[in-house]
């Protein structure tokens, strides 16, 4: 039996929106609902929703002198786990998820911007309904800050810029630093709006080697997708 479920998600800027995750949302009949904190959106109510999904964002989870919204934020997000939501962060989403687990989020050494491998944990992977993933995958990057893995978390996948990528968090909880996420659409806008981070460095890609790589879309879409319909059947 198909299920139609409440997504809501949480967006922090105009250029970083759900992209795929819409585009999956509406092929399944799922109702997308949003705060959009750069509107100044209330918070819903936490049986308003099924799922909470967690955007990107340039700013940082240690920024909540600037962005007072930052701490209702984490706060909402540890009483979503703690109903067993489903909750699934991406870059600044993935370093919320992880602040609300008491784990810290810093700057990283170098920034990690443009198409990278990632390196899966196996055992992680299997045992969370994500075995179709390979041993290596090359994926969207664009983050400097980074966590540490959640006392009771499971890491999932590591860079050799960033050890700690994604982790799996219970059965219902998925924190990825990296971009599945991302169509053509979306990854100009944010090259767009991110132009000044594309300085020369030894994780930087330029604007045109980043789009000369488009057709990875395909695949990291496809990681998704397969990955969403794990976490819609744990539902």
């Amino acid at each position: 039996m198909n299920i139609t479920l409440r997504i809501h998600i949480f967006q922090h800027v105009p250029f970083e929106g759900p992209a795929a995750i819409k585009v999956w949302a509406e092929k399944n009949g799922h109702m997308l609902s949003y705060t959009r904190f750069f509107n100044n959106d209330k918070l819903p109510e936490p049986d308003e929703i099924d799922w909470l999904v967690i955007m990107g964002g340039p700013m940082g989870v240690y920024d909540q002198e600037q962005y007072p919204w930052l701490k209702t934020e984490i706060d909402f997000i540890r009483k979503a786990m703690e109903q067993s939501k489903v909750v699934i962060g991406i870059c600044l989403g993935a370093q919320l998820i992880a602040a609300a687990l008491g784990a810290k989020v810093h700057r990283g050494s170098l920034p990690e911007i443009g198409w990278f491998p990632i390196r899966i944990n196996p055992k992680a992977a299997n045992q969370n309904g994500l075995g179709f993933l390979p041993p290596e995958a090359v994926v969207f990057h664009w983050h400097q800050d980074t966590f540490e893995i959640p006392e009771g978390a499971t890491l999932l996948a590591s860079s050799e810029a960033f050890p700690n990528q994604a982790f799996v968090y219970g059965n219902r909880v998925l924190a990825l630093q990296f971009h599945f996420e991302m169509d053509e659409t979306a990854l100009k806008s944010i090259i767009s709006n991110g132009h000044d981070e594309l300085v020369s460095g030894t994780w930087v890609q330029t604007a045109p080697e980043i789009l000369n790589r488009l057709p990875l879309i395909k695949e990291n879409n496809s990681f998704l997708f397969h990955l969403l319909d794990g976490m819609a059947n744990k539902t």
